[in-house]
């Protein structure tokens, strides 16, 4: 009886669909919080939520030459969204807006279609797990969505 349960979507494939999203390398990089913070002087800020579930992620970036010269994030979501803001802690200092529109790109391509994740940001390979789990999308992509309001910010006159 319990194979055929599980073989129908019973709570045994929840529980392993669960171990092969939330993984050690996500729940490492939510626990690192690289870039966790806040910018005294923000170029410019924004806030995005996803209403669905309840995760939100406000973004902070100073430019210098057009690039990002530094970041902060403040994120209230789960591990997904926690994790994939930390890997832009890690890799956007340097990057400019259009780095930033195809590192997001790639990692939708990545999430859909099961492209490649986008090369020098090794640690989104963690995410591949996240592929076939739609609702889990917006969770990897809301801070990258939010990282590019900040630019748009950013760019805009004071």
């Amino acid at each position: 009886m319990r194979r055929r349960e599980a073989s129908r979507g019973g709570a045994g494939d929840d529980e392993l669909s669960a171990s092969r999203i939330y993984h050690e390398a996500i729940k490492a990089l939510a626990t690192a919080a690289i870039g966790h913070g806040a910018l005294a002087a923000p170029d410019g800020r924004a806030l995005v939520d996803n209403p669905l579930c309840g995760d939100r992620v406000e973004m902070e970036v100073n430019l210098s030459g057009g690039r990002i010269a530094a970041l902060a994030h403040q994120v209230k979501g789960c591990l997904l969204c926690r994790a994939a803001a930390s890997v832009i802690g890690k890799h956007a200092a340097g990057a400019d807006p259009g780095d930033i529109e195809r590192i997001s790109m790639g990692v939708s391509q990545m999430l859909e279609k099961q492209a490649p994740p986008p090369a020098g940001w090794q640690e989104l390979d963690a995410f591949v797990p996240v592929h076939g789990h739609r609702s889990r999308y917006r969770c990897v992509e809301l801070p990258f969505q939010a990282l590019l309001a900040a630019l748009r910010a950013a760019g805009e006159p004071r």
